[in-house]
């Protein structure tokens, strides 16, 4: 039995990181690597998953990143995950095991494996779910339309309004550096 893990929100400056580990107890058609789905495809592709399989879904807040990392995060979902559900292998979309052992790794995971393809979509559904109910609250920031990415517009948006509760501190975008006195 097979447990797949994927992440969504890693690379965003603001919301949750949010990481999926997924059993498949049945087959589910039409899998794939949630980005290359329309959003209504992961939307319903996500309620056939949660029907079909055994999951644990783990998330790390703003705060949480800033303060431990994003590698600390990732390692400790890791482990919640595989502490959580019962498999015979664990497969995380990557190249890295962020020092887990008892893991595999796969580039290109969440487009080639079931168990993967699902997690991923999981881990997306529920961080873009999570995300446009942040939005609702600070709407000010546009975070319906650019998921916390790192978009012009939303750093636009920073420069006019600086930053919300849900946004990563640590991470440093270049446009809002300072500029250089040298």
């Amino acid at each position: 039995m097979l447990c797949g893990i994927d992440e969504a929100g890693r690379g965003p400056c603001a919301g949750d990181l949010v990481m999926a580990g997924c059993i498949l107890t049945s087959d589910v058609d039409g899998l794939n690597d949630s980005k290359k789905l329309t959003e209504r495809r992961r939307e319903e592709l996500f309620e056939l998953i949660i029907q079909n399989s055994t999951y644990h879904i783990v998330k790390f807040s703003p705060k949480e990143i800033d303060d431990l990392g994003i590698s600390k995060c990732i390692s400790s979902g890791l482990c919640e995950i595989l502490d959580t559900l019962d498999a015979d292998e664990y497969l995380f979309d990557g190249n890295s095991t962020f020092g887990v052992d008892g893991l595999s790794t796969m580039i290109k995971a969440d487009g080639k494996v079931a168990e993967v393809s699902a997690a991923s979509i999981i881990a997306k559904v529920t961080h873009d779910r999570d995300i446009l109910e942040e939005a609702k609250k600070y709407p000010q920031w546009e975070f319906e339309s650019h998921k916390g990415y790192g978009t012009k517009k939303h750093i636009e948006l920073i420069k006019k309004h600086g930053y919300s509760p849900i946004h990563r501190m640590s991470y440093k975008i270049k446009e809002l550096r300072e500029p250089s006195l040298f």
